[in-house]
């Protein structure tokens, strides 16, 4: 009965996909004020996050920023059935991509686009399979009929070399050695092990340091990689490659890769992922946050 619901579900999502985008859109926004209004869990850790890491706003200022977040999200979920099943035409119309030419360098075969969790990466990682055949990591789903949609999505135009989370640091490395521009999403809290505090908004958080020991262990250029989700689509911005990273320590270039991504946060503060327990691993004495 599981699977049939499931094929039902994705049967209803194909069909969507033929949508023009402001009806997509129109959904999305009516879905995302349902789950702000449902979901009482995620929406009592997104105001808990906006109020780590805003406390100069008002509470109402702060409920306000997680129901536009909440409908970004949707909106974001939905979008992605045009990544799934929408021609490379349609694609190209509605994911704008600059700064194309920072995605590969002939004189430096490794390459780490950095992707933070804003609510167009999974449009910005489509896009941008169009113009690189990359590596990314994959984590597979306990559903095989989503598990088979999720991975054939991500496989459609230049198809990436997949990597599974526990595969390790190991294969990373080799796949950036041998050319593959390497996805990278980096600020999520994955638990103490192999993490370091590292201020966010001013709030110690568990954060793997993977971007500068890979940076160190290949010679690879970072290049960010910032998707915008705007009325009519997505706008793609690749950035050039950082200068001088990595730098010191694998401490200090952690906390600029944060204080990088909070200032892109404060440019569209609703499109960041804030439904993620950020700050749920705390340093030893600490008080939770999340309840």
């Amino acid at each position: 009965m599981k699977r049939l619901l499931t094929y039902v579900l994705v049967g209803i999502l194909w069909l969507l996909h033929w949508l023009p985008l402001p009806a997509l859109r129109a959904l999305g926004w009516g879905l995302g004020r349902l789950l702000f209004s449902l979901g009482r869990e995620r929406r009592n850790v997104a105001l808990t996050n906006l109020r780590l890491c805003f406390p100069e706003k008002s509470e109402a200022e702060r409920v306000d920023l997680a129901r536009r977040h909440f409908v970004a999200f949707s909106r974001s979920v939905l979008d992605r059935t045009l990544g799934w099943w929408a021609s490379k035409e349609r694609l190209q119309r509605i994911i704008r991509i600059t700064g194309e030419e920072h995605l590969s360098d002939p004189q430096v075969r490794a390459t780490i686009l950095l992707s933070p969790h804003f609510v167009g990466l999974d449009a910005g990682a489509s896009r941008i399979s169009m113009c690189v055949a990359g590596c990314t990591v994959f984590s597979n789903q306990k559903n095989p009929v989503l598990n088979k949609v999720l991975y054939e999505g991500r496989r459609r135009f230049n198809p990436p070399l997949m990597l599974s989370r526990q595969d390790g640091m190991r294969k990373i490395v080799k796949a950036l050695k041998d050319g593959y521009p390497f996805y990278y999403l980096p600020d999520m809290d994955f638990g103490p092990k192999e993490s370091i505090f590292s201020p966010f908004f001013g709030v110690q958080a568990a954060t793997i340091p993977a971007l500068s020991r890979l940076a160190r262990l290949t010679g690879a250029r970072v290049v960010p990689c910032i998707t915008r989700q705007v009325a009519d689509g997505y706008d793609v911005e690749v950035m050039p490659p950082w200068e001088n990273f990595p730098g010191a320590s694998v401490e200090a270039d952690t906390e600029f890769m944060n204080k990088f991504i909070e200032n892109q946060v404060l440019q569209m503060p609703e499109q960041y992922f804030w439904l993620h327990k950020r700050f749920k691993t705390r340093p030893p004495g600490e008080q939770r946050f999340y309840k």
